[in-house]
C-alpha cells in the first residue's frame, strides 16, 4: 500500500548531492528552520551530544578540498579494473560548489557523566548525532536544498582545520545549499557502483536466517 503523505515523498527524494549545488546565497530563515529540525532529533537521555560548525569562508573549504581530492587518490588506488574505471567517473563532494558547509560534532562528555540510556550501549550517543543529521539532511530536502555528506576525509585533519577538542568528534562534513534538481536515481545506482538492494532481502521474522533459509 502506497502512502500519500508527502513526508513519504521527502523520504525517497532524499539524494547525496555531489554536482548540483548552485552556489546561490541560502536565506537565514531557511538555514535556521533546517538547523531547529536538526537541533529537534532524540538524543540519549536527552543529552544532545551534537553542535554544528558552520563553515563559509572559501579558504577553510579549499583546505578541506584539496584534503579530500588526496583522500579520493588513497581509495582509488585500492581499485583495480573496471570498478576502478567506475569510480573515476564519481564525484565525491560538492565543497566549493554549495554555498556552505555544516559540520556536525559528537561530544561523548555531553549530559555525562552518566547519560540515562547509554550504560549499556556506549554509541546511542554517536547515534543521536546521527539523528540529527538524518533530521537536517529531510529537512534540507523538504525546503528545496541538497545536501551532500562528504566521507573522505581524516578526523585529526578536520579537528585542526576547524579548532575541535580532541574530546569531541568530527562526525559529519555536510555540504549544503540550493540545487539545480535533485536526481531521480541515486547517483551511485546511476554509474553502476552498487544496486540498491530489495526490502525483502532486509527484513526478517523473529530471529536472523539460517544459512540454508
Amino acid at each position: 500500500m502506497t502512502s500519500t503523505h508527502p513526508l513519504y515523498d521527502v523520504l525517497h527524494g532524499r539524494r547525496d548531492v555531489r554536482g548540483q549545488f548552485t552556489g546561490e546565497p541560502l536565506d537565514d530563515d531557511v538555514l535556521h528552520r533546517v538547523l531547529s529540525a536538526a537541533h529537534a532529533a532524540p538524543s540519549v537521555g536527552l543529552s544532545q551530544p551534537w553542535d554544528f560548525v558552520l563553515v563559509r569562508d572559501a579558504g577553510t573549504r579549499r583546505a578541506f578540498h584539496d584534503h579530500v581530492r588526496t583522500e579520493r587518490d588513497v581509495f582509488a588506488a585500492t581499485l583495480t579494473g573496471d570498478e576502478r574505471q567506475r569510480f573515476s567517473r564519481i564525484k565525491v563532494d560538492g565543497v566549493l560548489e554549495s554555498t556552505l558547509s555544516v559540520v556536525v560534532t559528537y561530544d561523548a562528555d555531553r549530559g555525562g557523566p552518566s547519560v540515562l540510556g547509554r550504560h549499556a550501549i556506549a554509541d546511542a550517543g554517536l547515534y543521536s548525532a546521527c539523528l540529527a543529521i538524518q533530521n537536517l539532511w529531510l529537512a534540507a530536502t523538504a525546503e528545496g536544498l541538497g545536501v551532500g555528506w562528504v566521507s573522505f576525509y581524516r578526523e585529526p585533519f578536520v579537528r585542526d582545520l576547524l579548532g575541535i577538542p580532541e574530546t569531541v568528534r568530527p562526525v559529519a562534513w555536510l555540504c549544503l545549499g540550493p540545487v539545480t534538481h535533485l536526481e531521480d536515481v541515486p547517483d551511485l545506482e546511476r554509474h553502476g557502483w552498487r544496486v540498491r538492494r530489495p526490502l525483502a532481502d532486509a527484513v526478517h521474522s523473529e530471529r536472523w536466517p539460517t544459512a540454508s533459509a
